[in-house]
Order: C-alpha cells, then structure tokens, then sequence
C-alpha cells in the first residue's frame, strides 16, 4: 500500500509542476518601454530654412560705349578705391575688313570724290577770273561817273556785279571743302585694321571703380568688341552682407520686421546673431524637390553678429524663432500619438500604463506645449508601439 500512495503522491506532484509551468507561460509579462517626463522649461517655435548671403548694395560695371574692351586686369576678391582703381579699358573698334568688291566700290567713290574736287578748284578759279574782271570794270565806271560821262545807275550795276561775283567765289570755295570732305571721308572707308596696341596709349574710355569694396565676379575677362550696356563685372563690399531666406508663404505671415533668428551651418564654429528686416509683399512659385509647386516669399536679414569669412552668396541656414515663453508644460512629441481627434499619450503609474487624452498647444521639433492632461514629472512613454494599450504592464527599459 505504502508503494502505491508513493507513486500516487509522484504523480500530484507532477500535476502541480505541469499547472504552475502553464501558469508561468501564461503570466502576464511587463513590457520594456523608454519613458520621459513632463517638465516646464523654456521652449521656442521656430522656422529654420536654408538662405544665402549676399552683398546689401552691389555695383555693376558695364560699357558706357560701344568698343573694344582691354584684356580685364583685376580678378575676384581684389581691392578696389572708388574713383581710382581702373577695372576695365575701352578703345574705339577697328574698321572692319574689306572684300574685293567692297574695295572696288569705295575706290571708284574715292576717284569721283577726287573729280569732283577738280571740278570744283576750276569753278573756283572761273568765279575768280570774273570777279577780276567786275572789280576793272567798276573801276572804269568810277572814273566815267566822276565827270558825268556814265550815270548813277550804270556805277550801281557795276558794284552789284562786283558783289555777286564775290558771292559767288565764296561758294565755289565752300564747294571745295564739302568735296575735301567727301574724299577725306572715302578714303578713310579704305582704311584697315591696324594691329592692337599693346601699350594702351589709345584706350578712350577708362572704367574706374564707383565704390570702395572687392570684386565679386568678372564677367568679361577676355579682350573682346562690347556693346554699349553690356555688364563687365561687379563690386561690393562684403563686410555689409545681407541674408535672403525663402519661405513658404504660410510660414512668411508668422514673422516679421525685428523677428530675432540664429543664423548657423555657414561653415564656422558658431553661430550668428540675425534679424529681419524686411519680408516681401510678393511671392513666387517654386517647384520643390518632390516636384510640388510651392508659393514662396523672400524675407531678408540683418546679420547683428559678423564673420570675415562669410562673403557674398555663401549657404547658411536661419532659425527664426515665431513664438517664446520662459517656463511652460512640455511633453516630447514622441509621447504623443492620435486616437480619433485627440492627441494621447500612455502615463507610466505604478508599473501600469494609463492612456489620457492631452490638450496640446504649441509644438516644435522636438516638445509640444501641455494645456491640460498631464502634470508635471509625470512619466510618459516615449515612442509608443502598437502592442501598448491601457492597463499594460512595463518595466523601463536600462
């Protein structure tokens, strides 16, 4: 009998172990969660966006004339003085070169030209002969009229011929110079290019620098024919440097003239002090990466802090703060996940999870401003999983 009660006591004993294993397995388990807590602290709300630097007044150097431009001497990032510094030479253009029959045709109008001044001595010198001979016979009606052989009409006929003929040598002398000039000016139709002068002694036009600063950019660089217009290079002064950020429109409406903003990844090891001086009253569309059509305004910047080694169109990034408070009720944006409408978020109390509903003011990248739900040093998950609900079991995670 003793055997059988041992072995019946084995087997009771097997069956407690077996249940108290599947009780074991079936245990509810806490889950490993990352927790944060509610604190007041300071926060900010800010636009950050990507922006450019630029000079605030930057000059163009253009061609006052047309001409041919000097090879440009000056190069980016030298030193010019205002009114001394001579950053591009003009001098007039060549003629240009003449074909057989273009050649031909100027030569034919040189030799009429040329005629035609001959003509025009020997008309001259008939007018002459003429007026010689008015000048003897005024002479001859003087002597008449004096003793009353001629009257006093035949004297005045004989000034007035004296007269006409000198009109008309003064013309036939002013038809030698006009005909001088037209074979003065076909001959300098025939003229040829000559080779540059390298010395530069017959430049006409020097183009010196309107301000003090450096040069940004040469845009013609090469000995080449301008147009009048035509933009040379550019000069500013890149110790008065100005910050042009784009925005999205709905973002532009929240700042304004005297917006504080950090300026920072231009490069250096800290960061710049900004504020904005102006924002656009127009926007523009510009087609993002993604390739959606954005309405952008620009808003421009005045750095308070300087750098030397910023200079005109560097890449910088501006955070322009929208909102401040000193302390207020912060909770990571991580905790919060939406059910419905609501933001929630799971309260850690006594190894439990509670799900609460949080009224959510302002938010940043990082911590949302708490209006209500939650109190401070209050422990919430962070990074909530789907497999957490409310009543969870957790254990913070090492």
């Amino acid at each position: 009998m003793n055997g059988v009660w041992i072995k019946r006591g084995a087997m009771a004993v097997a069956a407690v172990l077996v249940i108290a294993g599947f009780a074991w397995a079936l245990r509810d388990r806490p889950v490993l969660i990352d927790a944060a807590k509610v604190v007041e602290a300071p926060m900010r709300v800010t636009i950050r966006e990507e922006g450019v630097t630029r000079v605030r007044e930057v000059y163009t150097v253009s061609a006052p004339i047309a001409g041919h431009l000097t090879r440009t001497v000056l190069k980016e990032g030298d030193k010019v003085e205002a009114g001394k510094t001579v950053f591009a030479s003009i001098r007039p253009l060549d003629p240009p070169l003449l074909d057989r029959r273009t050649e031909a045709e100027l030569l034919a109008t040189r030799d009429a030209a040329r005629s035609a001044v001959g003509i025009a001595e020997i008309e001259l010198k008939r007018a002459q002969t003429d007026l010689n001979l008015a000048e003897e016979d005024l002479d001859r009606a003087q002597k008449l009229h004096g003793p009353g052989i001629i009257s006093e009409s035949t004297l005045q006929r004989a000034v007035n011929d004296v007269e006409m003929h000198k009109a008309v040598v003064e013309a036939a002398r002013a038809t030698i110079g006009f005909r001088r000039a037209e074979l003065a000016s076909a001959e300098a139709r025939l003229l040829q290019p000559e080779p540059s002068d390298p010395t530069g002694e017959n430049c006409c036009v020097n183009l010196v620098a309107p301000v003090d600063g450096t040069v940004l950019s040469v845009l013609a660089r090469s000995e080449q024919a301008v147009l009048a217009g035509m933009r040379i290079g550019e000069i500013g002064d890149t110790r008065d440097l100005e910050i042009v950020v784009d925005l999205l429109s709905s973002d532009a409406v929240r700042i304004g003239p005297g917006t504080k903003a950090i300026i920072s990844d231009w490069g250096g090891d800290r960061t710049l002090g900004a504020i904005v001086r102006r924002v656009d009253p127009a926007a523009f569309t510009k087609v993002s990466a993604l390739g959606i059509e954005e309405q952008r305004v620009n808003a421009v910047l005045d750095l308070t802090e300087h750098d030397s080694r910023l200079g005109h169109g560097y890449r910088v990034f501006a955070e322009m703060a929208v909102w401040e408070c000193e302390s207020c009720l912060q909770v990571p944006i991580s905790a919060l996940f939406r059910n419905g409408r609501k933001w929630n978020v799971f309260v850690v109390k006594d190894g439990r999870l509670l799900q609460a509903e949080v009224d959510v003011g302002r938010m940043n990248d990082e911590v949302a401003q708490v209006v209500g739900g939650l109190s401070a040093e209050d422990a919430v998950v962070v990074h909530p999983g789907d497999t957490l609900e409310n009543g969870s079991r957790v254990e913070l995670r090492d």
